[in-house]
């Protein structure tokens, strides 16, 4: 008879069950026999051999990890369902001299699918007319009235991107007036088909690709390459030679990052060799993006996700819808410099109100019970550009699921950020199905809806009930993991430069986290309005510096700025800053607790 396996939760890192911002910290775990394989085989450090091995990585994978290529993980595009029908749609369009449209979500994964097929086609001579919904006037998707006055512009065939696959209605009226569509979409939907020549989804039920992670932008990678396959099976490439998809990797890497997919498999390959190309600055909108913003060095995951993609984004939640997708497609400098600026000022003005709303969303959740799976706050015209990225930040705050509301009118538009474990958009998709929302979706760790402010009481009850067992059993998965601990004295250049081997990092992939253990606070100043900026010291005297990020209004913020005198264990990651040609780590924390 087989031993019982142990799936009891591994004890605390440190003795940490609860730290400053309420966490457990575990160790994540690596087999010493493992890692000895993983590094005589792939020959690299015992360090970046243990990392690996935590992360599930075999030592058969190991070198493609290291070194992801497209040809090592690109899927056969004939995997997904309808890929080839869609290709085949499209060049049945392209061949018979109609006008094509694409009809794009408003944010970075929909404006970066938007920018692949307008760039793909124009290398071809042929122009793609842009439709991207006005956030506040027309919300999420396509509707009857976008897809009349697309046909009212000359389209006759239309590519939706990151949206549209739940867009039933929408495309039934579509039917109606004579307008074909292809839908490309990655979000979760029924096992009803909407009517439409092609239905590209991995998420689809009947898919079979196993591509069910990837962001939109890299599922219209995969089309621009059954779109190549197609037209040589047609011999449509003799004097227009056929596109480099290289052209446009830098867009499919740009929009996975910043719709936090899991960076594993292909999306890895895309993002590392798309990061690649993005460092030429051949696409004009994003070079003058790239100056706006102050991107002097190679960019990584942080500059595309957290420097280049709220740039976009804020031009879909603040400003005008196609600015990013315009922007991303444009060859013209004086048109991306013109561009750029805008969306800079929009995503000034876009924080701004992010902070208003972000202060009346924890105000509110303060004063209510937050012992519950699913912090839910709303208020009377909270921006609905804005809600995701606070949901996201009540998220971080409190250590659990959130969805902020914002109501106008009786009606309110939602958004929810969740944490591992507990998969909020198909409660949300639950939420529907009990008749409590018109509107709803998501995927796990995201999702939307629109509610009546009536209802507001009786979707929170649904959701707490739906979600407790989930948020109960997923207290392993929120911990932090910790890859180890350092001392300041440990925290080198070369160190940092061998861990960046293991990029790029993001969902899927978490960036190695360690420990500075028995260090003191001898520096801290707020800095940029919400981050402390501060120096930790060992008990030997080495010193590192530092900064927390939106840290300063919250537990972690109070303890750096409480002054020395404690001795704390303090959490995060190893970052190489450089300026002007100087290079230094900094210690980006995420996390205290107590020594003792």
């Amino acid at each position: 008879m087989a031993a019982a396996t142990d799936t009891s939760p591994a004890p605390p890192f440190l003795g940490v069950d609860q730290s400053v911002t309420g966490k457990a910290w575990r160790l994540r775990e690596a087999d010493d026999a493992a890692v000895a394989d993983m590094a005589r085989a792939a020959d690299i450090p015992d360090l970046l051999a243990r990392l690996l091995v935590s992360r599930g990585i075999s030592a058969d994978d190991a070198e493609r990890h290291l070194d992801p290529k497209l040809r090592d993980w690109f899927p056969d595009p004939s995997s997904f369902a309808d890929m080839d029908a869609a290709a085949a749609a499209i060049w049945d369009a392209v061949e018979a001299g109609q006008a094509l449209a694409v009809f794009a979500d408003y944010d970075v994964d929909g404006g970066t699918s938007a920018a692949q097929l307008i760039r793909y086609f124009r290398t071809l001579g042929r122009r793609l007319d842009l439709y991207v919904p006005d956030r506040i006037a027309e919300g999420y998707g396509p509707s009857k009235e976008a897809f009349e006055v697309l046909k009212s512009r000359g389209a006759d065939l239309v590519i939706t991107v990151d949206c549209g696959a739940a867009a039933g209605e929408a495309l039934e009226a579509a039917r109606d007036i004579g307008l074909d569509v292809v839908v490309v979409d990655h979000h979760l939907m029924g096992a009803e088909l909407p009517p439409a020549k092609a239905v590209v989804n991995p998420n689809r039920a009947d898919d079979k690709s196993g591509c069910g992670h990837m962001a939109a932008a890299g599922v219209t990678f995969v089309l621009l390459a059954a779109l190549n396959r197609e037209g040589r099976r047609r011999g449509v490439f003799g004097d227009t030679p056929e596109p480099d998809l290289f052209d446009f990797i830098d867009l499919a890497a740009l929009g996975t990052v910043c719709d936090v997919v899991p960076l594993t498999t292909v999306n890895r390959a895309i993002v590392a060799q798309g990061l690649k190309r993005m460092g030429g600055w051949a696409n004009t909108g994003l070079k003058a993006l790239a100056d706006v913003a102050g991107v002097e060095t190679t960019p990584g995951t942080y500059h595309a996700g957290f420097l280049l993609g709220p740039r976009i984004n804020a031009g879909g939640r603040v400003g005008r819808a196609d600015l990013g997708a315009r922007l991303l497609s444009t060859d013209d400098p004086a048109e991306a410099a013109e561009i750029a600026a805008e969306l800079d000022l929009l995503n000034k003005e876009r924080r701004e109100i992010e902070a208003e709303v972000l202060d009346a969303a924890c105000a509110q959740i303060e004063s209510m019970n937050r012992d519950v799976p699913v912090l839910i706050a709303h208020g009377p015209d909270w921006h609905p550009g804005v809600i995701g990225v606070v949901a996201g930040r009540v998220k971080e705050r409190y250590g659990r699921p959130a969805i902020v509301i914002g109501v106008s009118e009786g009606v309110g538009k939602g958004s929810g950020r969740s944490v591992p474990g507990v998969d909020l958009g198909t409660a949300i998709g639950d939420a529907k199905r009990a008749g409590l929302l018109p509107s709803g979706g998501g995927h796990a760790m995201a999702g939307g809806l629109t509610v009546a402010e009536a209802d507001i009481p009786a979707l929170t009850e649904f959701l707490q009930g739906a979600l407790a067992d989930q948020f109960a059993a997923a207290g392993d998965a929120m911990a932090l993991k910790i890859d180890g601990v350092l001392s300041p004295a440990g925290a080198t250049e070369a160190l940092v430069t061998k861990l960046m081997a293991a990029g790029p990092f993001g969902q899927g992939n978490g960036e190695p986290r360690f420990v500075l253990n028995d260090v003191r606070v001898v520096y801290a100043e707020r800095v940029g309005g919400a981050h402390v900026r501060f120096s930790l010291a060992a008990p030997t005297g080495e010193r590192i510096g530092g900064i927390a990020f939106r840290a300063a209004d919250g537990p972690l913020g109070e303890a750096l700025l409480g002054g020395e005198g404690p001795v704390w264990h303090a959490a995060g990651r190893l970052k190489l800053d450089e300026w002007r040609g100087r290079r230094r780590v900094d210690f980006h924390l995420e996390d205290l607790a107590p020594a003792d």
